[in-house]
């Protein structure tokens, strides 16, 4: 397994086990979709996996053991996007973007052309090449979540870890940035993120873990995972399912 491995992560803060004995595997060219109630430890997970919250276990990326790795080597290979991401100061937005670079070279040091190719191709991603030259402090918070992702991909890391991006954005650009999560992942990277919308993950994630009470209890392709009684029991949900796109995907009706 080259891919992204967790063996039995754990994690506590304080006296509090938010998530115990967690063991997955993320092959390369994949987009795992990880899902659960709210408070059941998916963002300490996703944060663990970042190097931003200590872990037991071990988590490898293509057999490297990341806690090996210093900080700027971790983040050259993984890029986060985490919940509520913004700046506070009216930086325009190509170099809000540009931030995504500063892992790949001296941060006092002038940008190279391969910098500027990353930054606008993210732009390009994101559709926000017209926004360039605005400072990001005047877009509204769908475009300001548009630029923190664009920053994730400029940075170009072979894993993208992103907590709930779809949060702040309307239907069209949810589809959009889903879309191009799944895009990074078929040519070859590693996408996780934490969705809330099951229609959504199971859409466009080619696996979809799900937790509960800090634990795993199921993992597999969403149309075996997502199934009635999953949902029932971990949700409380009653589903009706539809076919899109060759698969099978969950619509709430209401609670179980």
């Amino acid at each position: 397994m080259t891919g992204l491995v967790l063996d039995e992560v754990g994690i506590r803060l304080g006296r509090r086990a938010v998530v115990e004995a967690v063991s997955l595997a993320v092959p390369p060219a994949s987009f795992l979709a990880i899902v659960g109630p709210n408070g059941v430890g998916k963002t300490s997970l996703i944060r663990a996996v970042a190097g931003l919250v200590r872990a037991q276990g071990t988590i490898r990326l293509g057999g490297v053991d990341l806690a090996r790795l210093s900080a700027p080597a971790r983040a050259r290979r993984l890029a986060y996007l985490p919940q509520r991401a913004d700046v506070a100061w009216a930086l325009p937005v190509r170099d809000a973007v540009a931030l995504g670079r500063l892992p790949h070279g001296d941060p006092f040091g002038r940008p190279t052309l391969a910098d500027a190719e990353a930054v606008a191709r993210a732009l390009d991603q994101l559709d926000l090449a017209g926004f360039a030259d605005r400072p990001v402090t005047e877009l509204s918070g769908g475009e300001r979540a548009r630029v923190m992702l664009a920053r994730v991909l400029a940075t170009e890391a072979e894993v993208v870890l992103a907590d709930e991006p779809t949060a702040a954005l309307d239907p069209a650009q949810q589809l959009g940035v889903l879309a191009l999560l799944r895009q990074l992942a078929a040519a070859g990277g590693i996408v996780v993120a934490v969705l809330h919308d099951l229609t959504l993950a199971a859409r466009f994630a080619d696996r979809v873990a799900v937790m509960d009470a800090g634990r795993l209890v199921a993992e597999g392709p969403p149309d075996a995972v997502l199934t009635e009684r999953l949902l029932a029991e971990v949700f409380r949900l009653d589903c009706t399912f539809i076919d899109m796109d060759g698969r099978r995907v969950p619509v709430p009706l209401g609670r179980a």
